[in-house]
């Protein structure tokens, strides 16, 4: 029953995260510089009464030793919703990956990938799992 409710609590900061970023592109459009797009997304959700993170350092723990500076996540809202932005033409695989490899490292279960240079906002979000991109 935990897990229904973590999904639940997952989907809404998904619906927000997109919902504003949908509002922001509609806005401005596309190209614009990545930060740009990652400061008004935190400040939309931050109204929105949520918990946001931006570039939060991430620690990597590899062959018993802790990295401070790992990598630093664009926006983690809640502390359960890892949010990377780009702002390219076509993204590329790597793009991808680099939020599955964020999750696995945080643990976290979800991410969105968000390209605010995208043709269109609908074609620039990708809902991403932990392990898997759906």
């Amino acid at each position: 029953m935990a897990t229904s409710i973590v999904d639940h609590n997952i989907q809404k900061l998904e619906t927000a995260a997109i919902d504003s970023g949908y509002h922001i592109y509609d806005a401005l459009g596309p190209g614009l510089l990545d930060n740009v797009y990652e400061t008004l997304l935190a400040e939309r959700l931050t109204r929105a009464g949520l918990t946001v993170e931006r570039q939060k350092p991430v620690s990597i723990n590899f062959d018993d030793q802790s990295f401070d500076e790992g990598f630093r996540c664009d926006l983690l809202v809640e502390g359960k919703l890892l949010i990377e932005i780009i702002s390219v033409e076509r993204w590329t695989s790597i793009d991808s990956q680099r939020v599955t490899t964020y999750l696995r490292l945080m643990n976290l279960p979800m991410g969105l990938l968000i390209n605010f240079g995208a043709p269109s906002f609908k074609q620039g979000v990708k809902r991403i799992a932990n392990g898997y991109a759906t």
